[in-house]
């Protein structure tokens, strides 16, 4: 079985394959105060739940955006599974040419999204992460990383309103029924939800037309849902696609 981890700025999801079956998914607050024990601990009782020995896991794949957490994990690895992780990072074989300015500045799990929706979906693509930040990644017709966008995801916007303004309330981000809020967290609502939306949907029509072909449209992230499901643009949501990418990138260089 793999094991495929993927820390993230405010969740860590892991995913068991058996084979090319996700057998199981988790997700952990990200702790970056957090040792290799404190989260071997909680890893061991989750794969005790799905009934997972340690034993059987013969390789595990990760990566990350939190750079002090990627060192604990391997140290999880080895102590926990004797297991030496593959991590994703610059000189992995992946299969996708980057084409960028600069390939090392870009997020690993940018890349690995990228490689697991032109493996499922085809290509060209646009792939869009509602996490933490809010990524476009763009792939194209060669099947090239070609960059994309990043802005402010939503929680961390609906925070900002909360803590730099001084009348402003902390608010639950449910769907406003209109546009026009009749009061101060109904506008709130308003402004962020339709304007999320209204975000998505110009970035996907912006990206179309300097493209200049259509792509196919794949939602991923803790947040896709619910905002996700509302925009026409978006044709697949897939909430398991870095863990499917990391296991692909896992398989490509397991041989190495």
């Amino acid at each position: 079985m793999l094991l495929a981890i993927d820390i993230g700025n405010t969740n860590i999801k892991l995913g068991i394959f058996d084979g090319d079956r996700l057998k199981a998914t988790w997700n952990l607050a990200t702790g970056i105060h957090r040792t290799s024990d404190e989260y071997g601990g909680v890893v061991l009782t989750l794969m005790e739940r799905e009934k997972v020995l340690p034993s059987k896991v013969t390789g595990v794949v990760l990566c990350g955006v939190v750079p002090p957490l990627l060192y604990t994990f391997v140290e999880l690895c080895k102590k926990y599974l004797n297991t030496e992780p593959l991590v994703v990072e610059a000189g992995v074989k992946t299969g996708m040419r980057i084409r960028l300015d600069n390939p090392r500045e870009v997020g690993p799990d940018r890349v690995v999204n990228a490689v697991a929706a032109q493996n499922l979906y085809g290509k060209p693509l646009i792939i869009i992460d509602l996490g933490t930040a809010t990524t476009f990644d763009v792939v194209s017709k060669e099947g090239d990383y070609l960059g994309g966008a990043i802005a402010p995801g939503i929680i961390i916007a609906t925070e900002a309103l909360f803590t730099c303004t001084a009348a402003l309330p902390r608010i639950e981000l449910i769907h406003p029924k209109q546009v026009i809020g009749r009061n101060t967290i109904s506008a709130m609502q308003s402004g962020i939800i339709f304007g999320y939306i209204e975000l998505i949907e110009g970035m996907i029509r912006r990206i179309q037309q300097e493209l200049g072909s259509k792509a196919k449209v794949i939602a991923t992230g803790g947040q896709a849902y619910p905002f996700a499901e509302e925009i026409a643009a978006i044709d697949v949501i897939n909430p398991d696609l870095t863990l499917i990418g990391l296991r692909l990138i896992y398989e490509m260089n397991k041989e190495q």
